[in-house]
Order: C-alpha cells, then structure tokens, then sequence
C-alpha cells in the first residue's frame, strides 16, 4: 500500500504535469482543421487528399528514433488490417533534418504502401497535439480526435515487453468502427520528442552578391538563365529576390537543385546544397535581402546558345515544328529526324536542343532501323532539366548501326500560351582512338498491369551482364504512377550490392546516375535487377485515373518499366580509327575505301548539315 505522504506526492507530480501542457494543445473530441503538409513528390496535400476514410490515424514519425524504426512492421500490418475497412494511415516526419527522399526510402525497405509525408515546420504536430514519436493521433469521419497515443505498450527506450499487453491502436479502431465512444482514448507514449523549430537569429552579415549569388552560379544558374530551360531567371539581384520566398523554400526541403536518388549511394554527378549553403539563403531571407557589393559578384552566366559538346560534326533537324497547346497536358510526342546513317556510325557527344527550351521538360533519343514502326527502345541519351549532353571519355565511342535513324520521344509541358519547338540533334565524331564501346541493358518487363486503386505495386525484372564490365552509370523511365526504382547487383560469388535507389520517383525529373569514372567492376554473369513500385491510388497526384488497371504501354497513361544499366565491356581495346568526317571506321583496304565513298554519295555531305 502507498503510504499517504507518496501518494500526496504523485498527486502534486501529476497536477505539475497537466499544468504543464500548453492551454491551446488540442483535446479528445475537438475537430482538426485541414492539415497541410509536403509528400514523397514535394506535392502540397491536406486532410482532403485522403478522401473520407471511416477512420484516419496520423503516426508521428522520424528517420532517427529506435521506437520508430522498430514499429514501421506494426503500422505495415495495420494497415493491411485495417486498409480494406475504410482506415487510412499516414506517416508524417515533423523532423527539420530529415530529407523526403530519405524518408521514401525508409518506407520502401519497410514495405509502406501508405502515405509518407513531411511537416517541415510542425505545424500538423501542433495541430494534432503530438509531442513524440511514434505518437498516433486518430481522427473520425468528422475529423474529431478521438484517440491520441501509443501504438501499443511493448515497445519502451529503455526496454521492451516480449509481446505488447494491449494494443492501444487497435482497440481504438475497432471501437470506431463498432461505432463506440472510444474506452481508453489516451495512453502515455515512451518515444523520441519532437523539436518544433525556433526563430533563429541571424548571427553574420549575409549580402546577395558576396554570398548568395556564388551559391547560385554554382548550383541553379545553368538551368535558371536565359535560354537554360528553367521557367525563369535566378542571376541578378531583382531576379532572386523576387523569387526569395519560392527560392527559400525550396532549398529548404532540399527540392532544389533537383536530385532523385538517395544519397546513401554516391555518383559523381549528384547535385545539392550543403547545410551551410542552405543556412546561408535562409539568413539572407530572414536578415532583409541586403545587396552587397556587385562587384564581388560571379560573372553572370553565357546565355545557353552555343552546343555544350562544341561546335557538331553533324546536325539534324526535325522537318517540321510541333505546335503546342496553351495549356492541358501533352502526351508524349515522338519525332524521326530525317538523317539515315548508311553505314556504322561512331559518336563521342551527342545533344539534343529545342528550339524553344522552354517547352521541353525532358526528351530521350534513341536509334531505329529505317522503315520500322517507331521504337525508342534503342536508347542513346536524354535531356533532362539540370542534366547534360552525352560527352563521353576519351577513348569510349557510341555505335549507331548502319541503316538507322534517330527518333525522339518529347515530353512537351505549356506555357499558357500557344508555342512552337523544333527538335534537333548534335553529334561529335571521335577525334581518337576508339577501345571502348559503350553498351547497355535494358533491365525491363511488359507482363504487367497495375491493379487499380494499389498503391505499392511491384514489378521486378532482370538481365545479366555478358562480360566482364566497367559500369557507367544507370538511368530509369516510368510515366504518372511510378513510385520508386531499384538497381541491385547480384555478382556470381559476392554478396548483392544496392547500386541505386530513387525512393520517389519524379516522372518529369528523369536523370542519369553516373559512377566517377573506372571505379565499378562487374564481373561476367552478374544479373542487375531492377524493382519497381507503382501507386495507383488516389493520393498520387499524377494518376490521371485511379480506378482503371494500368497496362504496359507507349504513352503517359499506360505505364512503363525500364531500368537502363550502361557499361563498357572489359575486354582487349578495339582499337578503331575513326573517321573525323564522318564517323566511319576508317577502311584497311582501297576497295573498301572505294565503297565508302559511294556511301557518302548516297548519304550526302559528312560535314555539318541541317536537312
């Protein structure tokens, strides 16, 4: 038995503990506005997003807590629990220091199908009166909270029960939707706290052109320039500070500059900010957008006119412009340039370059056979926004097979205002000796079709390397309801190896992954599996229909799976002589020099053109 003066001394504890909740902290039966937060695509959504689930539990989460890490199993069986009887979950990570494509990638080892979202400043968690993690907030159909808590009691940071003795959440479902007052509608939680973020003092002088404009020229001025492709300029000091709050916060969430895979793997062209660069804009937000001195200002930027691969050995041009609309979504349109390569072709640089680069978001090229229907299965190379033209390394050439033409396959966005493009594509001959072709496979399936409504649907398919290989990098294309993409490496005797994770796949952001240069060995007979997810439920943003079956198919309604895995075979030099002018393997013998040149009759001018 408690002796009197103990229990007189809990009562005291406790009163100290309600007294210390803050009067606006929401209650047990008090209705929540519509909360707003960012998803795994940087989407703003709310509440409204989820439609009109019977119930909604909100679980407080981060990438750092133990508590957490060890309970995405339970909400992962919750969910497949409770889904299909009208309860919607979703996870949301109040943590300043933890990225959305990380938080993607935790819900994809774990298995999540539900929906991962951000509150970078934590206002849904003091909305919702959550102050720890894993914390559970339930809400009814009139979005009343009608439970706040644990998940269950097994689970402590000092310990842990072999099995849980109640499982609080639960038995706050099956209350709701018996349609019961909720017996227990609040338990204590043992997890990590959440910091909500604090004003901040700007403790140094921070001025646009000595500070903010190197990080600018740095990062973000190669797309957001003239002619860069980028929906407006970010060089002068007018043009960042009317963009400063868009700017800010996009840096911030670490949605700029654009990088889609999970920095646990590193590739020599992964872009980003430091922590410090980040830091540095949001003082110059906060401290008044000083000016500063021009003249400790970068040089402003060379508007993008000239080829990044130096002046084309060969141009080809699109007979005619595409007509845009002002606005609505364009499928993808696919263009065959008029130039045939009669003979084996070798390239070292390819790009490709709108005439209006404002309304191409990204386009990939690929050779065809002449006369056959039209394929870009035979990738090349692609433009995408932050990305750069196909330059490779000195002694590496592309091959373009005899009797080919290239074809573009255009992911147009508009403007608000009827638009014109004309496609065309540069190309550079090698200058030295080829040894290295460069090769890949298309890690792909068609056998698919996405069930409606799934929001994790996987698709997996494999090829095996048939050599000894020297990678260089990797690239993937879905369309709408790609959700995440994984490259693994399954050597013959080793371990498997993640190569690539693109935890939240962004259909109008497709970029290459390089490896730096010689470092990926890949033994003959290694398979490189890709895994995909698809969501086809309501919450994705892009799904344009969530209630059909999604098939394999060409345009950006039916969907696609290609994981594209590029190497250079290990294997003694081929030593190819390349003709400058053309191309061309340059012929051992005078016959066969003879028949190249009644080639290039036929084929026309080996210098640049622009049919």
């Amino acid at each position: 038995m408690m002796h009197r003066p103990a229990r007189f001394a809990l009562v005291v504890l406790l009163s100290s503990l309600c007294r210390s909740v803050p009067a606006d902290t929401p209650r047990i039966g008090d209705t929540v506005a519509d909360l707003r937060f960012k998803d795994i695509w940087y989407q703003q959504r709310s509440l409204a997003d989820l439609g009109s689930p019977r119930a909604t539990v909100l679980v407080f989460v981060n990438l750092t807590c133990p508590l957490v890490k060890r309970s995405w199993p339970k909400l992962v069986r919750l969910d497949e629990a409770y889904g299909p009887r009208g309860v919607r979950i979703v996870a949301i990570d109040s943590a300043a220091a933890d990225e959305i494509a990380e938080l993607a990638r935790t819900g994809l080892e774990h298995g999540v199908g539900f929906p991962l979202v951000k509150d970078h400043a934590a206002e849904a968690a003091a909305a919702l009166g959550a102050e720890f993690t894993p914390q559970a907030v339930v809400l009814d159909e009139q979005r009343r909270i009608v439970y706040r808590g644990r998940i269950d009691d097994q689970l402590r940071l000092g310990g842990e029960r072999p099995a849980a003795t109640r499982e609080d959440l639960r038995e706050a479902l099956d209350d709701i939707l018996a349609g019961r007052p909720v017996a227990v509608a609040e338990t204590p939680v043992d997890g990590c706290r959440i910091t909500r973020p604090a004003p901040t003092a700007v403790a140094r002088e921070v001025t646009f052109h000595e500070h903010v404009a190197p990080i600018l020229a740095a990062h973000c001025q190669e797309c957001h320039r003239e002619n860069g492709g980028a929906p407006f300029q970010l060089v002068t000091y007018d043009d960042v500070a009317g963009q400063a709050e868009a700017v800010a916060e996009a840096v911030a969430e670490r949605r700029m500059p654009p990088w889609y895979a999970s920095r646990r793997e590193h590739f020599i062209n992964e872009r980003g900010l430091s922590a410090d660069e980040r830091r540095v804009i949001a003082d110059w937000l906060r401290s008044g957008r000083a000016v500063g001195d021009p003249a400790r200002s970068p040089a402003p930027p060379i508007a993008a006119e000239g080829w990044e691969i130096g002046t084309p050995d060969l141009i080809t041009t699109a007979l005619t412009a595409d007509a845009l609309p002002a606005d609505g979504f364009i499928d993808y349109r696919y263009v065959i340039l008029p130039h045939v390569f009669l003979a084996e072709t070798w390239v070292s640089g390819v790009e490709i370059r709108p005439s209006n680069p404002g309304t191409v978001h990204h386009c990939n090229l690929a050779f065809m056979a002449v006369g056959d229907p039209v394929d870009d299965s035979n990738f090349i190379t692609g433009r995408v926004p932050g990305g750069t033209a196909m330059i490779l390394d000195e002694g590496m050439g592309f091959r373009i097979p005899a009797n080919s033409v290239l074809v573009l396959q255009i992911h147009y966005t508009t403007t608000g205002k009827p638009e014109k493009n004309r496609m065309s594509v540069g190309l550079k001959y090698p200058r030295a000796t080829v040894d290295r072709e460069l090769k890949h496979v298309q890690v792909t399936t068609s056998r698919f079709a996405i069930p409606a409504g799934a929001p994790f649907h996987p698709v997996t398919s494999s090829r095996t390397l048939p050599c000894d290989a020297l990678g260089v990098g990797m690239f993937a294309h879905m369309h709408l309801r790609g959700r995440d993409m994984t490259f693994t490496a399954h050597p013959p005797e080793a371990d498997p190896e993640t190569l690539l994770v693109i935890p939240n796949y962004h259909y109008a952001w497709q970029q290459n992954y390089r490896f730096t240069p010689g470092t990926r060995r890949f033994p003959k007979g290694t398979r490189i599996e890709v895994t995909a997810h698809f969501d086809n439920s309501s919450f994705n943003p892009f799904n344009p229909d969530p209630t059909v079956a999604v098939p394999y198919g060409p345009q950006t309604i039916h969907e696609m799976m290609f994981g594209f895995f590029f190497y250079v075979p290990e294997e003694p030099p081929l030593g190819l002589e390349i003709d400058p002018r053309n191309g061309r393997v340059r012929p051992a013998h005078p016959a066969a020099a003879a028949g190249d040149r009644a080639a290039d009759a036929v084929a026309g001018p080996a210098t640049p053109v622009n049919p």
